[in-house]
C-alpha cells in the first residue's frame, strides 16, 4: 500500500474516533493499531485509550495495540498506562491479562520488550513500561514450554 493510501485510511480512522458512537471508536481504535507506527496516530490512541465515554473503547484499543506484540504497540500502551485513573487502568490491565494470559513466551517476550522501554526519553512511556512490567508478571499464563526430561 503507498504512503498516500496508508495517509488516506489513518485520517479516515482519526475521523472515525471522534465518533459519538462508541462501537465506532473502538473499531477505530483496533484498526488505527495497525496503523501505530504512524506518528499521527499517536494522539488519536491515546484518547482512545483514555476514551471519556465508554472503557470499552480502551479495552479494544489497549488489546489491538498489545497484539501487536511489538515495541511501537507497547509503547502506546505504556504511555495510556502512566496517564490512566484508576479505572481505565484497570481495562487496559483486562486487555494485557486477555493477550498474555495463554502463552508464557509471548509474556515473557512482552517483559523484555518492556524492560527496554524502561530506558526510553519520554518519562512516560518510561513509567508505563514499569507498570505493564509489574502487570506482565504477576500473570501465570496457561501453557508454558515442555520441560526438558
Amino acid at each position: 500500500m503507498s504512503n498516500q493510501v496508508r495517509g488516506l485510511v489513518v485520517a479516515g480512522l482519526i475521523r472515525l474516533a471522534g465518533s459519538p458512537d462508541y462501537q465506532d471508536r473502538a473499531d477505530a481504535g483496533r484498526c488505527l493499531a495497525n496503523f501505530a507506527e504512524m506518528p499521527e496516530t499517536s494522539g488519536p490512541l491515546l484518547g482512545l485509550l483514555l476514551d471519556t465515554c465508554d472503557t470499552f473503547v480502551t479495552r479494544a484499543t489497549a488489546e489491538a495495540l498489545l497484539r501487536r506484540q511489538d515495541m511501537v504497540g507497547f509503547a502506546a500502551v505504556a504511555s495510556g498506562l502512566a496517564a490512566a485513573d484508576p479505572n481505565h487502568a484497570d481495562w487496559i490491565h483486562t486487555a494485557v491479562l486477555d493477550v498474555f494470559g495463554v502463552f508464557s513466551r509471548d509474556r515473557d517476550a512482552a517483559v523484555r520488550e518492556c524492560e527496554i522501554l524502561t530506558g526510553a526519553p519520554d518519562e512516560q512511556v518510561r513509567r508505563g513500561a514499569g507498570q505493564l512490567i509489574t502487570m506482565l508478571a504477576e500473570i501465570n499464563p496457561i501453557l508454558r514450554p515442555a520441560q526438558d526430561n
